[in-house]
């Protein structure tokens, strides 16, 4: 079976501050930008990783969710528990300097971890918890 991972769904609830954060900040492409009645759907990737994307979508519209369900959501999200994402990166150091820069909220800073990762973690705009992994 040939099965790779085409795209990942991430909420936002800023499109502006999740493009400050995806493009200008991680330094992703954005790949498609879906504007409908006032919500946007934002496609973004990794530059020369054209089969992998991440969806940046308004949170709680799909219309088979109860108006409790979506209360539930934006709570999650503003309390970084709805979401999250690991990334990869060869310069881990780096990475966190520009992230850290950018205003993102740092939850972790670059350390050892007990289960043989170097990584760090920050949160987006909308509160998703990213790790970044060192690659070694």
């Amino acid at each position: 079976m040939d099965i790779t991972i085409h795209a990942s769904f991430l909420p936002h609830d800023d499109a502006d501050a999740a493009l400050a954060f995806y493009r200008d900040i991680l330094g992703f492409e954005v790949r498609k930008h879906v504007e409908y009645g006032g919500m946007h759907w934002i496609t973004v990737g990794p530059p020369g990783q054209p089969g992998t994307s991440i969806v940046l979508h308004p949170p709680a519209v799909d219309p088979g969710i109860t108006e409790d369900e979506r209360r539930t959501i934006v709570e999650m999200m503003a309390k970084g528990t709805y979401a999250g994402l690991l990334l990869a990166t060869k310069d881990l150091d780096g990475t966190f300097e520009r992230v850290q820069g950018g205003n993102a909220e740092v939850v972790q800073e670059p350390a050892e971890q007990p289960y043989g990762v170097r990584d760090c973690a920050v949160r987006d705009p909308a509160g998703n918890l990213l790790r970044i992994q060192e690659l070694r």
